[in-house]
C-alpha cells in the first residue's frame, strides 16, 4: 500500500513511522528482495543470492533512540538470560563465511547460526567469562524464511515498485 503511492509514504503498508515496525518492515523486504532477485537472475547469471541472521548485536546503533536504561540493560539481558548475544565483530565473520565459505554456494537461501542461545550464561573463573551464554558460536545452517516473506505475487510487486521508486524502471 505505503510502496504503491510512491515517495513520501512513511511505511510500506502506508502507515505512519514507527520505528520498531520500520525495522521490521525492512528485514521482511530485504529478504523477500533476494528470493526476487535470485528467481528472476540466478538462473540467467550464475550469481548466488542470500540472506542471513548473524544473531543479535545489541550494541549498535540501533538502539540509539531508545532510553539510556535500555542501552545499557538490553545487551546484558541478550547475553546473560536469553543467549541471543552476537558481537559485531562475530556478525561480521558471519556475513563474511556467507560470502566465501563453499557450503554458502546455493544461492536463494536464509543462512543462520545455531549458537547457544537460550542457555543461561555462567561465570567461569578459570578463564575469568561467561560460557554457555550468547548467540556466538555453533555452526551454520539453511534456516526456513518466515511465512511472511514467501508471497511470491507480493515479492514481485514490492521489488517491482522499489526500483520504479528509484529510477531504475
Amino acid at each position: 500500500k505505503g510502496l504503491r503511492s510512491g515517495p513520501g509514504s512513511e511505511m510500506a503498508d502506508g502507515g505512519n513511522f514507527f520505528g520498531a515496525k520500520a525495522y521490521k518492515d525492512s528485514k521482511v523486504c530485504n529478504m523477500m528482495t533476494v528470493q526476487e532477485l535470485h528467481r528472476r537472475y540466478h538462473d540467467d547469471t550464475g550469481v548466488t543470492f542470500s540472506s542471513l541472521y548473524p544473531g543479535c548485536i545489541a550494541e549498535t546503533g540501533l538502539f540509539r533512540e531508545k532510553r539510556g536504561w535500555f542501552r545499557s540493560i538490553f545487551p546484558v539481558f541478550m547475553k546473560y538470560v536469553t543467549g541471543g548475544y552476537v558481537s559485531e565483530r562475530e556478525a561480521g565473520d558471519r556475513l563474511a563465511q556467507v560470502v566465501y565459505d563453499p557450503t554458502c554456494e546455493k544461492s536463494g537461501v536464509y543462512w543462520s547460526w545455531n549458537g547457544n542461545a537460550q542457555q543461561v550464561g555462567l561465570y567461569d573463573p578459570s578463564t575469568k567469562s561467561v560460557k554457555g551464554a550468547g548467540g556466538s558460536g555453533g555452526e551454520i545452517f539453511e534456516n526456513d524464511y518466515a511465512s511472511s516473506t514467501k508471497d511470491e505475487r507480493t515479492a514481485a510487486d514490492m521489488y517491482d515498485l522499489s526500483m520504479k521508486a528509484v529510477g531504475l524502471a
